[in-house]
């Protein structure tokens, strides 16, 4: 953001203009992910990277708009959805209204499948696709392309209970609350060290012996990036007497860095750039270990695109991967 701001300052070729050229000038200078909001004393404009790559969404408000990258937040201040920003899209609001321009005509809708699979709320629509819908029918597909001779069924809380709901569905195992969250706790994941996503892990999650005794369980998670959550929670679960702990993640191996706001910047922190199925699901300690598919992602959201470089490994701007690969492409 204080890039962005830097570079709407130091374009000078349109201080004599409406500030939007400055804003248009700056947009174009960006290569990524992001969203948006530029605040002056009388506009405000909302601006959604030419990939698709974030949400942000337009809600009315009485006599006015709001913005939002997630749709559950208008319903708590009483808004009513009226459309997402598209790609490439600059929407300007001030005493006039609301007014909509293009800073780019190249236009893609690569949505980050993570905000599906993790980062969402369930009660937001993105895109057209209510987000628990999505993991819900992720679940069923899972079920489909890995099923387990299992018990139960239980979710990761909070952001697997939806596809947790989708697999005990399409299995006909029952669903059951395995572990509870302590609510006070933030999310592991983006915890900036080894030794907080670990302390975390062990204040955020209990199991429930009385529910996993004696009980081959399904264990259903969004997502594993380094292993730490998931190698806690098979733990806590054959330590409440779990006689079997069968791990099917709703998402694809995270393989690859993310350059786009997730953070996992390189290959030696993610567990599956470093070990194959079998030696991970050694690792964090199941009995058996299962992804969903990427085209299953697809699917789940009636899509025919999702950014999932995290998964493939395709990027969908260009990279600098080396620094040799840099200066070759300086010298061209």
């Amino acid at each position: 953001s204080e890039v962005f701001a830097h570079l709407i300052k130091k374009e000078v070729r349109n201080h004599n203009r409406p500030r939007i050229y400055s804003i248009i000038e700056a947009l174009n200078m960006l290569e990524g992910a992001f969203a948006f909001l530029v605040m002056t004393a009388k506009r405000i404009y909302a601006c959604r990277d030419k990939y698709g790559l974030r949400p942000l969404s337009i809600g009315k408000l009485g006599d006015g708009y709001v913005i939002s990258s997630e749709t559950c937040a208008f319903e708590v201040v009483g808004a009513e959805f009226v459309r997402d920003v598209e790609p490439g899209e600059i929407v300007t609001i001030d005493r006039h209204g609301i007014r909509s321009s293009d800073y780019s005509m190249f236009k893609r809708h690569m949505m980050c499948a993570m905000e599906y699979i993790y980062f969402a709320r369930p009660d937001s629509d993105i895109e057209g696709r209510n987000v628990h819908a999505f993991r819900k029918e992720s679940g069923r597909l899972l079920y489909k392309e890995a099923p387990a001779d299992a018990d139960i069924v239980v979710g990761v809380p909070d952001s697997s209970l939806s596809a947790a709901m989708g697999y005990a569905e399409a299995s006909g195992l029952p669903y059951e609350m395995g572990l509870i969250k302590n609510k006070y706790i933030g999310r592991t994941f983006i915890q900036p060290s080894q030794s907080m996503r670990e302390k975390g892990v062990r204040m955020k999650l209990s199991s429930v012996s009385g529910i996993v005794s004696g009980q081959r369980v399904v264990l259903i998670d969004d997502s594993i990036v380094r292993g730490t959550t998931s190698r806690r929670i098979v733990r806590l679960l054959r330590e409440a007497g779990a006689t079997e702990v069968h791990v099917r993640i709703a998402s694809p191996p995270f393989k690859n860095p993310c350059f786009y706001g997730v953070d996992t910047s390189t290959y030696e922190e993610l567990l599956c750039a470093r070990m194959s199925v079998p030696e991970a699901c050694e690792y964090i300690g199941a009995d058996s270990l299962a992804y969903l598919s990427p085209d299953a992602l697809l699917k789940a959201g009636n899509r025919c695109e999702l950014c999932m470089a995290c998964f493939t490994g395709n990027y969908p701007t260009s990279l600098y991967g080396t620094i040799e690969e840099a200066n070759k492409k300086e010298k061209c």
